[in-house]
């Protein structure tokens, strides 16, 4: 008989190969596991022999029964009959559902794989007591998954199941979760209208010398919200009441000088290291993921630039990322030409499936590749001719920021900025930030730098930076002394400090320069 009521929050799948299991014992992994919190347990075994099957299973049996957890069999009906569990996991070609249901009757556990939305609305019509969505990422432990879905395509999943009535039924993420990335998996995966109810794991438990304690950190980090999470609510404030915060938080960021550290491209470190100590911040500019552990604990921000793109690079990405994640420390993404080369878009799939942006900042092209547009093309780091219209950009941003629960900004004449909720049009700026190398990138380094004291509302630190940043370059652009892009880059430099010392004294006229419309 299976609990009236299953904890999916921590679900172990069990792994038997000498490749994950190592010379461990089996049962004395799963009942360390289960000490340490895993909630309810799946025995998965291909290759043993049906006796040796109803063997092990009864043998997990006497660790899961006496703690209330449920076991669950993959695949063989016949074994979770004779060994007496509470249910079985069935995969796309496995036994299907409606016999399952017939042969172990109405109160055994029936889980489901989905691989996409339509396995996973067909399981729920036929009564899965809960779907297993993935694979999220890649894993060694399955060797043909059908497709790679990520946290875009287990939150569609969630989006659909509750709009077609299926809000009851149980899910859990499955594929390449582990202990740094299962908070954040939870967090991207959920909707509005349903979230997870767990994460399923294998290698994070059964390959780990102390299952106990691995289980035990899995369960305490699910059971909080990651660091960058926001914790304010997303107010809808008047286009003025918006704009009337500017000038204080700029001020705030000049008096606190917080730390804006650069993963940025070769051509443009000087100059963004420049922008950043005009407007008050104080840049580092390293692209050693070994030394972001040290500079994540200072309380600062971190922009990850694509410009100049490696192998090695990225791996110093990913470890940079994964040290500010862990304190919430806010990253900025600017995946410079995303849709130019295929080793660029590959660069932004691993660094998307590796860590959480709390913004991500680009041109239409780059944002259409980053929010998994084919076939954009892009010549160099341009945007090239514009593919859509303005209501289109706005669509795409708000859902692209909505699915991964951050703020996104698509650059471009007008650009356009979103939470997923509150969108707005700025179309401030110079056209001499089109003729000069870098006016992106160190872009990037002044919202960066505001999100680093302005954590709370980051929708509201990205705007106070791209209105400082678009309005300097105005202020430049009409000044006697500059007389192309050569005299402009020193001018706008200059505007950029001179809004910084008005903001902190007090004076916030200048921003009765912004051109922004709520979307």
């Amino acid at each position: 008989m299976a609990p009236s009521v299953v904890d999916y929050s921590l679900y172990l799948v069990t792994d038997s190969t000498p490749a994950i299991l190592g010379d461990k014992d089996l049962v004395a992994v799963v009942k360390a596991a289960v000490e340490g919190g895993a909630t309810i347990v799946q025995y998965r075994d291909k290759n043993s022999d049906t006796a040796e099957l109803v063997q092990v299973a009864k043998q997990l049996h006497q660790v899961t029964k006496p703690a209330g957890i449920p076991l669950l069999i993959n695949d063989r009906v016949d074994v979770a009959l004779a060994a007496g569990v509470e249910g079985v996991h069935v995969g796309q070609d496995d036994l299907d559902l409606k016999t399952a249901r017939n042969l172990l009757g109405p109160d055994a556990i029936i889980g489901v794989t989905a691989n996409n939305l339509e396995e996973a609305l067909e399981a729920a019509r036929d009564g899965a007591d809960y779907l297993g969505i993935g694979t999220v990422y890649a894993t060694p432990t399955k060797e043909n998954t059908k497709s790679i879905i990520g946290t875009a395509g287990v939150q569609q999943i969630l989006n659909e199941l509750d709009a077609q009535g299926h809000s009851d039924v149980k899910t859990v993420a499955i594929g390449g979760i582990n202990a740094g990335n299962a908070r954040r998996i939870m967090y991207q995966c959920a909707s509005p209208q349903k979230q997870l109810d767990g994460v399923a794991v294998v290698s994070a438990i059964m390959a780990s010398d102390d299952p106990n304690q691995a289980a035990h950190n899995l369960q305490d980090l699910i059971s909080r919200p990651p660091p960058f999470a926001s914790s304010a609510s997303k107010q809808q404030l008047s286009r003025d009441d918006l704009i009337a915060k500017v000038p204080s938080i700029i001020a705030r960021m000049a008096s606190k000088k917080p730390l804006c550290h650069n993963m940025t491209n070769l051509v443009v470190q000087n100059f963004a290291a420049n922008v950043a100590l005009a407007i008050g911040s104080s840049p580092i500019m390293s692209n050693n993921g070994l030394e972001a552990g040290d500079l994540a604990a200072l309380g600062g921000s971190l922009v990850v630039n694509m410009g100049t793109t490696t192998p090695e690079i990225r791996s110093n990405h990913l470890k940079a990322l994964e040290a500010y994640n862990a304190v919430g420390g806010p990253v900025l993404l600017d995946p410079v030409g995303a849709g130019a080369t295929q080793q660029r878009r590959e660069g932004v799939k691993a660094l998307m499936a590796g860590a959480y942006f709390d913004v991500i900042k680009g041109n239409e092209g780059e944002i259409r590749t980053v929010a998994g547009a084919q076939g954009v093309k892009q010549h160099g780091v341009d945007s090239g001719a514009s593919q859509l219209n303005l209501e289109d950009r706005i669509r795409l941003v708000k859902g692209m920021a909505a699915r991964e629960w951050n703020i996104v900004l698509m650059t471009g004449s007008t650009d356009v900025i979103s939470d997923g909720e509150r969108t707005l049009n700025i179309s401030n700026g110079h056209k001499y930030l089109g003729e000069i190398t870098g006016s992106g990138c160190t872009l990037g380094t002044t919202i960066a730098s505001v999100m680093a004291v302005e954590r709370e509302d980051k929708l509201l630190a990205a705007v106070a930076g791209i209105l400082m940043y678009e309005i300097a370059a105005e202020r430049a652009g009409v000044r006697e002394d500059v007389r192309g892009p050569g005299t402009f880059v020193p001018a706008f430099i200059d505007e950029l400090y001179q809004i910084r010392q008005e903001s902190v004294s007090g004076d916030g006229k200048w921003i009765e320069a912004a051109k922004v419309e709520i979307a």
